[in-house]
């Protein structure tokens, strides 16, 4: 199940029913106490029973319930709730008219500490008398209900509620539906709430303001799950070792009573053995020491931040691979104490665990260093319209411009160029070979190290603004060079020639790649080693990203043909391909083989190009 949308009702600043739609990935804008962490708060309530309080109704109403709902797509296929009998979502009218799950969670803070009073689902439901009630009624209930609404019950097992609820409402007539809140407090209403709940997303928060210790839960949990793994594996092992240490001992006690019994037989027979063990995991603890043997708690705010973040990482990957249901991760302002160049690699790393199939990732940041980076598509502005929180997609136009003037960015007077690449891959790409050339070639600047000293910011155009950095780049009066695919083969025009047109007639320097795209700049003899029945030539225009993904999926043991796995799954396992060969198979290169792919020099040019503007 994904989470696309939650709504807030009388929480903290949400006065009134707020609703905020949620991407994989999702970067929340807005000015101290805009509501952003309520966010995240309220979801923390939702998913894992978080305290609530009186304190968090709103102050601008009188009333004391909160609401909270959560609404979801990727449903699960069936459930089993009434007597082992499979059923589906849409069978029970539990969808709204959309095709979506919303659960509302009802809390009463009338007292000190609020209290769950409801769950519901907002559902395109049965309405009317007989008709809106049955999965709150028991089974004889329902048969009395079929035989006073004359239901002919010949082909239904009266032994399964699914199947009276179904065959009561398939001879309704004219059934109407209508959107309306239906209970999961009763009967088989329960069962679909306590079966629902074991495919809710896990979801964890990291808090901008926790304490950064080596003995954190995030610090811990990796490790000591690690610990339980490597217990799991060995338990008939270690347990066959308990039984003999366990029979050892109470032979020896026994024999210690016996010999109790020759000298004081009123103590022995008050004395009995009793053998206890811990559990194997709680003998091993773990901190996390240098060289210098100081321990993390000790080192500085940044450092035991990061570790923190990426212990979180490295939760997150391996849980997404071995939990059925999905993760969501909300993260507070990840770019706290991080130097500016690990706020990047943060973000590159969340951008990655979306790409996994059960991964969806929200962060809150102040910081333009990451806001620029993503697609505009998965910003939400926050600010505050009469005295409740507005929300704000980046797709308008209107909205970015308030999104710069949020986080406050002035231009920066350091800044030499802007580099306009298609995404992420290619800017990893374009730092690689860079880095290549630049140690050999005195004319070519390594543009990861440019971007490091504040010359050159990379500006990802993949349904992205052009920058949130300033109002427009044109009036820094910097240079500005773009870059494009050409995806399409001569003699038809690049994919984006018209955009190219618009950005020289603006003065700019803009090209397209003479080939497909940029991995088809990389030699086949530095892919091979990563895919080794990777069948590309070389070829200009051959999709290179889809070839090397069709390679390491047929390499992998007990897989099924590329034809018939989903579209999503290949699309994943096709961005995954992008991602090792813009990195891995990129930091191969040498300048030679680059001169054996690029017979025409395209990316000696394009670098040059950039590196007469970085040094003037």
């Amino acid at each position: 199940m994904r989470l696309v949308e939650v709504a807030l009702s009388n929480f903290r600043s949400y006065a009134t029913e707020t609703r905020i739609e949620l991407d994989p990935f999702t970067v929340l804008i807005g000015r101290n106490d805009a509501g952003k962490s309520s966010i995240f708060d309220a979801l923390d309530i939702f998913f894992n029973d978080t305290p609530i309080e009186q304190d968090d109704c709103s102050v601008q109403n009188t009333h004391t319930e909160i609401r909270i709902s959560c609404v979801f797509d990727d449903l699960p296929p069936q459930l089993i709730i009434d007597e082992q009998y499979a059923t589906r979502l849409q069978d029970e009218y539990l969808l709204r008219a959309d095709g979506k799950l919303e659960i509302v969670k009802v809390y009463n803070c009338a007292g000190t500490k609020g209290k769950l009073s409801n769950t519901f689902a907002i559902a395109l439901h049965p309405f009317g008398a007989g008709v809106d009630d049955l999965l709150g009624l028991k089974i004889a209930e329902l048969r009395v209900r079929a035989q006073q609404r004359q239901v002919d019950l010949t082909n239904c097992n009266q032994a399964i509620k699914a199947q009276l609820r179904q065959t009561i409402w398939g001879q309704a007539n004219e059934l109407s539906l209508t959107a309306r809140e239906v209970s999961l407090a009763k009967e088989s209403g329960k069962e679909v709430w306590e079966q629902l709940q074991k495919h809710f997303p896990v979801y964890a928060l990291f808090k901008s303001d926790r304490a950064s210790t080596d003995q954190d839960a995030e610090a811990q949990d990796p490790l000591r799950a690690a610990i339980k793994e490597a217990v799991r594996r060995r338990e008939v092992d270690l347990n066959g070792v308990i039984a003999e240490i366990r029979q050892e001992l109470e032979n020896v006690a026994s024999l210690t009573v016996e010999k109790i019994r020759e000298m004081n037989p009123d103590l022995a027979s008050q004395l009995h053995p009793e053998i206890k063990n811990k559990n194997w995991e709680s003998l091993f603890a773990v901190t996390l020491t240098g060289e210098d043997q100081i321990p993390i708690n000790k080192r500085g705010s940044g450092t035991r931040r990061l570790v923190l973040l990426n212990f979180f990482r490295a939760k997150a990957e391996e849980d997404s691979e071995t939990r059925d249901a999905g993760i969501i991760y909300a993260i507070e302002e990840p770019e706290t104490s991080q130097h500016p160049n690990h706020q990047v690699m943060l973000l590159d790393a969340f951008q990655d665990l979306v790409v996994q199939d059960r991964c969806q990732i929200m962060i809150t940041t102040h910081t333009p260093t990451l806001a620029r980076r993503v697609d505009r598509r998965t910003l939400r502005l926050i600010t505050a319209q009469s005295g409740s929180p507005l929300i704000e997609k980046g797709t308008a136009d209107s909205t970015l411009q308030k999104i710069k003037n949020t986080l406050g960015v002035l231009p920066d007077h350091d800044i030499k160029a802007f580099f306009g690449v298609e995404g992420r891959h290619d800017i990893n790409f374009m730092k690689h070979i860079s880095h290549i050339l630049a140690a050999v070639e005195p004319d070519i600047p390594d543009l990861g190290l440019m971007e490091q000293i504040g010359k050159l910011v990379f500006v990802p155009l993949g349904g992205s603004s052009l920058d949130l950095w300033i109002t427009t780049l044109s009036g820094l009066q910097r240079p500005e060079f773009y870059l494009t695919d050409r995806d399409l083969q001569p003699p038809t025009q690049p994919r984006y020639y018209q955009q190219i047109a618009a950005w020289l007639a603006r003065g700019c320097t803009a090209w397209a790649s003479s080939k497909k795209e940029l991995e088809n700049y990389l030699h086949p003899s530095v892919i091979l080693p990563e895919a080794a029945g990777y069948v590309g030539t070389g070829s200009d225009f051959e999709d290179v990203p889809l070839l090397f993904a069709q390679a390491v999926h047929a390499a992998s043991p007990g897989t099924s043909a590329w034809a018939t796995i989903s579209d999503e799954k290949r699309s994943h396992k096709i961005s995954a391909a992008k991602k090792r060969l813009n990195t891995v198979c990129a930091g191969r290169m040498t300048p030679e083989l680059l001169t054996q792919s690029d017979p025409n020099d395209d990316i000696r040019t394009w670098l040059r190009a950039i590196g007469q503007a970085l040094n003037e």
